[in-house]
């Protein structure tokens, strides 16, 4: 059972490195008609078509075809996300108007310390062996 924990904990940290949102999964529908587009228009293959969405031909064809800006803002992973955040704590210090207790100057105690447990190192049973 710890293993497939152990597992489930690792893949779930792994899916959550890639950054993915509800609002990526929710866009798959238009990669895939956008990449149809591209495939009847273009003649791109699937290699293609991610390369000049996501890879190095991503800005030439930024620049070629200005009129599919719209189409390229609603595609997977186009996003620009920030995953840190920053939290501050203010401490704000809260009168109460309650009276300052005076200070106890009472130095006795009725304390005593007495050693509960027997010292171990003194028994004849840890002792090391003896040469005959």
């Amino acid at each position: 059972m710890s293993k497939f924990f152990s597992i489930t904990l690792s893949l779930l940290l792994l899916i959550q490195s890639f950054n993915l949102d509800m609002v990526d999964v929710a866009q798959l529908d238009d990669f895939l008609t956008h990449a149809q587009f591209h495939k009847q228009k273009y003649g791109d293959n699937l290699l293609v078509f991610i390369s000049k969405h996501y890879g190095e031909l991503k800005k030439q064809h930024d620049i070629e075809h200005r009129e599919e800006h719209e189409d390229h803002e609603e595609l997977p992973f186009s996003h620009q996300t920030c995953s840190h955040f920053t939290s501050a704590f203010v401490l704000n210090v809260v009168d109460f108007g309650m009276p300052k207790s005076t200070q106890v100057t009472d130095t006795a105690s009725n304390f005593f310390y007495q050693e509960s447990y027997y010292p171990i190192q003194n028994s004849d049973i840890f002792q090391p062996p003896k040469a005959a």
